[in-house]
């Protein structure tokens, strides 16, 4: 049983997080290099082995105990997104708690919380519509539990506020609903929707994200302000060019005039000194990284284990996306990190769990398992 789990274990998506972790970590130790306590690479290599450890228990445990994991992990997430709104505010959000020099973001392993909550959800809907007698009453109890799960984390993180986070939870969500099979009239109709509504959600903004949408559209608006950092990073990997300007020479990061560099705009920093030969082999990674978890989740041996699989797809494909986007001015500058690339604990370990999760999934295409 043993050989089956190893021989059915996708080791492509292995090979592409580790390739990201690597590069990631020569870029966060350029980001540091002037500092003169230049340890963040260290903390992150220090992070991914600890992720590693718990990825490999993820990967050995039964399928069968996912279930009772996600309600722990998104009713003790639940709980610290409230103690969190208490915490003083960084960066505009009161997101974070900070114990000694360790920070941890609660929002983080919510993910996978809402992520295992709402495949179990889904699968139960899933089993009731292709029931020969399928209960109405049931549907519609499941779909406002889907509802429920959804909307309270998202509220809380709204309420720190953390915007940028709230918006995996609506891709996460997205890509979980369109595998549960909506008819396309229901998508169309709320795609819609959200046009129209989008004018008047921006009214109720506050005035730093409005001010973020208008810097983003604009960013000569606030060049000293606001469009600095959109500014400065379109500068850094502008000035990458085809190779790069060499490792550990390029002027936007040495000198600091690319901020938070080490987690929010690392792809700056790698498309800066090392070209657009590599960080378009990052972009090549993360498109494999995907098409990896799309197969685990269409050969998965179950509903459940599948929609864990494409919920995961939707979390990564956000992250990479908006991070890479507003790196180079197509999306609004938030602080959603690069997953197994930026510098960053809680983000490194929430992609390290449903890395394990993935594994687990793979692993078990056939009904064999390590421990049961």
């Amino acid at each position: 049983m043993f050989k089956t789990l190893l021989k059915n274990t996708d080791y492509i998506l292995i090979i592409t997080v580790l390739a990201l972790f690597v590069i990631g970590v020569f870029g966060i130790y350029s980001a540091g290099h002037n500092d003169a306590d230049n340890t963040e690479y260290i903390k992150q290599i220090a992070w991914f082995s600890a992720v590693f450890v718990v990825a490999i228990f993820l990967w050995a445990i039964d399928t069968s105990m996912f279930e009772i994991f996600g309600y722990i992990l998104y009713a003790v997430s639940l709980v610290l997104l409230i103690v969190v709104l208490a915490m003083p505010s960084i960066y505009g959000a009161s997101s974070w708690f900070r114990i000694g020099g360790f920070s941890y973001q609660p929002s983080e392993l919510m993910k996978i919380g809402f992520i295992i909550c709402t495949a179990k959800v889904m699968s139960m809907y899933i089993e009731n519509r292709e029931s020969p007698q399928p209960n109405n009453k049931k549907k519609i109890i499941l779909l406002l539990v889907i509802a429920t799960l959804f909307a309270v984390p998202m509220l809380l993180i709204i309420l720190q506020p953390d915007f940028g986070t709230a918006l995996v939870y609506i891709m996460i969500l997205a890509f979980m609903v369109f595998k549960l099979g909506l008819k396309y009239r229901y998508i169309i109709v709320g795609i819609l929707l959200l046009a129209v509504l989008l004018p008047t959600v921006y009214n109720f903004l506050p005035e730093h994200a409005k001010t973020r949408i208008d810097v983003f559209l604009n960013p000569e608006l606030d060049p000293l302000g606001d469009g600095y950092n959109a500014i400065q990073s379109k500068i850094a990997v502008g000035a990458g060019m085809f190779l790069g300007t060499g490792f550990l020479k390029g002027s936007q990061t040495q000198y600091d005039y690319l901020p938070v560099q080490s987690s929010d705009f690392i792809f700056s920093v790698i498309s800066e000194e090392m070209g657009f030969v590599v960080s378009a082999l990052v972009v090549i990674l993360y498109l494999v990284m995907l098409l990896r978890i799309l197969k685990i989740s269409s050969d998965a041996r179950d509903n459940f284990s599948s929609f864990i699989a494409i919920g995961i797809a939707g979390m990564f494909t956000f992250h990479f996306i908006e991070n890479i986007g507003m790196t180079i001015g197509l999306l609004p500058i938030t602080g959603v990190p690069l997953p197994f690339v930026s510098y960053g604990g809680s983000n490194l370990l929430t992609s390290g769990v449903a890395i394990g999760l993935l594994l687990n999934i793979s692993a078990r295409k056939t009904q064999n398992t390590f421990f049961g």
